[in-house]
């Protein structure tokens, strides 16, 4: 397996493209704002969704569309959430109604989504208008994928784009991806959505279990500011046009596809959490040598998710007291006073904690490594063989700035 460029245009047979059609009246013209995915042929397709109980219209809309395990592609807009909105659900609908005109295909075709502001009425007119010259513009190159990958994007600060390819009995099969995430990110999902594609031939009973599983350990366990959306999305399309043998139950071919689906996955999830909102650095929490990882995975949530921790971090303050108290209200078995907790960034390591107990150290040396783009809070449980990682970042000014005007 190897990381190749393209993102959603990697794979064989599909092609995407993204414009600008001023989604939201007063929108910088030069923000592309409608996003297009699409396959030469049908797909096997699954998705996953987020868990807020409020769900966005599109999200309704594209679970009616997939009920079949097919699709052929995806229509996406920024700049409006089209959630708890009058007319949403039909908005949603005239979506894939629109998009079938302008590729001849049927609105059943197409799952949708959109991103951005919640409770106001998606405007249809520049959608309409925009989506021909959308079509026109579709690329099966990196350029086509770039584009979409910017339509998408709302107060994330770079795009997030990734492929990878992999050998399946005796056949070159690529996954490519993108994805959108800054703010209201939190675990089972946030604002975020996330579109992967692949040529690999694949029933769609295996596509659903592969990305149950992998989401379950990558966007699951991402937190910028616990906050849950009512958005978030994750699709994946399959062609099946690399022609390896179609895999329909979990053998050693879904085991392989499984593992470059995690590893493609890891990359958004940490791209995302890097770009939380204001954020100044990606903040990871391993916890190993747990009792098990569904306890290690809450202990390192809760680490990653505390506004004191994540505060520290941006003031790269080695404050490894705030670390061991989010694990204590975290609701998961361990004993304090066998734990150790260490620092780790490209500047080094710096141990801070052994057997529950404050460790002497250099704070010199410890705010270098905590001003590093990366920081690792490891944790050392010393009780098992279980472990997981989780993905955050640190509060800053910028993060109230960005959303106390979010709306206006």
């Amino acid at each position: 397996m190897k990381k190749i460029d393209g993102g959603v245009c990697a794979a064989k047979g599909f092609s995407a493209g993204g414009v600008h059609c001023g989604v939201k009246a007063d929108s910088d013209p030069a923000k592309r704002d409608l996003a297009l995915i699409l396959s030469e042929k049908e797909c096997a397709a699954a998705a996953v969704y987020t868990t807020n109980r409020v769900k966005a219209a599109p999200l309704y809309v594209t679970m009616e569309h997939l009920e079949e395990g097919v699709c052929r592609g995806i229509v996406a807009n920024s700049g409006n959430a089209n959630a708890c909105a009058p007319q949403s659900h039909e908005n949603a609908l005239e979506m894939c109604a629109l998009a079938a005109i302008a590729t001849g295909l049927k609105p059943q075709d197409f799952a949708v989504a959109s991103t951005g502001v919640i409770g106001q009425t998606l405007n249809l007119a520049p959608i309409q208008a925009g989506l021909p010259a959308l079509v026109k513009s579709l690329r099966p190159d990196g350029d086509g994928s770039d584009a979409a990958a910017h339509a998408i994007m709302t107060t994330d600060t770079v795009k997030k784009e990734t492929a990878v390819e992999l050998e399946l009995g005796g056949k070159t099969v690529r996954l490519g991806a993108i994805a959108k995430g800054s703010g209201m990110i939190h675990p089972n999902m946030g604002t975020m959505l996330c579109f992967i594609t692949t040529d690999c031939a694949i029933t769609s009973d295996m596509l659903q279990e592969a990305l149950h599983t992998v989401t379950r350990r990558t966007f699951n366990r991402v937190t910028v500011d616990g906050d849950t959306s009512t958005n978030d999305m994750c699709v994946i399309l399959a062609n099946g046009m690399a022609g390896n043998p179609q895999i329909e139950w979990e053998d050693e071919d879904f085991a392989t596809f499984q593992a470059a689906l995690m590893n493609l996955c890891t990359d958004l999830a940490r791209r995302i959490a890097g770009d939380g909102e204001g954020a100044s650095r990606l903040i990871t929490c391993a916890v190993r040598q747990a009792r098990s990882e569904e306890s290690a995975e809450r202990l390192a949530k809760a680490v990653v998710g505390s506004a004191l921790v994540k505060a520290a971090m941006f003031g790269a303050d080695a404050n490894w007291g705030r670390v061991l108290c989010a694990m204590g209200y975290s609701k998961a078995p361990f004993r304090p006073e066998y734990v150790d907790i260490s620092f780790t960034s490209a500047a080094g390591t710096i141990p801070v904690c052994r057997q529950g107990s404050g460790l002497a150290f250099d704070e010199d040396k410890a705010k270098q490594i905590l001003t590093q783009d990366e920081v690792v809070i490891d944790v050392c449980l010393n009780e098992g063989d279980e472990q997981a990682t989780c993905w955050g970042c640190d509060l800053t000014y910028d993060y109230v700035k960005i959303n106390g005007d979010y709306r206006t």
